[in-house]
């Protein structure tokens, strides 16, 4: 638990499950801007940090991607299946570990040096993850493996191989709704395909 300090005291913790991660319901004092302090109750579901990766190839103006079924995405839409880039939490690995080994899971690809392009809280009103965000240009020899993720995880992912052109396009039409996927994609438009 953090620490109290001038604008949090009073900080309580009380477990609501640890199912698969951890959900906590936390009240605490908040200073507000005027210097009054406000009682707040929050949940907040903390399932580490992670990691994603955005695989491209600079002559082909090619992205990979992967397609899989998501349960929160098939409790608001029926259908699930969600268009991303390669991803995973960090399970005491260092950022750089685990996304060589997560796009070398989900893809196929195996990469050595990811360049890591910006850190980000994707859904800090009530996750606690970070997520690391990187690009690696792949070669076709590159590939050494089919794959897909791994059973015994759950995984049961489709690799794509998409013009960037078309990825960019499936942002406007609603077919890539991944927030990870959008931010790393217009990233590769602005910065290296420019």
């Amino acid at each position: 638990m953090q620490k109290e300090n001038d604008h949090v005291r009073h900080l309580e913790a009380h477990l609501l499950s640890d199912n698969w991660y951890t959900l906590n319901k936390y009240t605490f004092e908040l200073r507000r801007q005027d210097g009054s302090w406000q009682q707040q109750s929050r949940e907040a579901y903390d399932r580490g940090h992670g990691a994603t990766i955005l695989l491209y190839n600079r002559d082909k103006k090619t992205v990979v991607l992967t397609r899989q079924f998501r349960l929160p995405v098939y409790l608001h839409d029926g259908n699930g299946f969600l268009i991303e880039s390669a991803a995973g939490l960090l399970d005491d690995a260092s950022p750089e570990q685990r996304i060589i080994a997560e796009a070398q899971e989900e893809t196929g690809f195996m990469i050595s040096h990811p360049e890591k392009v910006f850190e980000a809280f994707m859904s800090p009103g009530s996750v606690t993850e970070k997520l690391y965000f990187f690009i690696a240009e792949y070669r076709e020899q590159d590939r050494n493996g089919q794959g897909g993720g791994l059973a015994d995880e759950g995984e049961d992912i489709e690799v794509l191989e998409w013009p960037l052109d078309k990825a960019l396009t499936a942002i406007r039409s609603g077919e890539i709704q991944d927030g990870k996927t959008i931010m790393l994609l217009q990233y590769l438009a602005l910065n290296i395909f420019c």
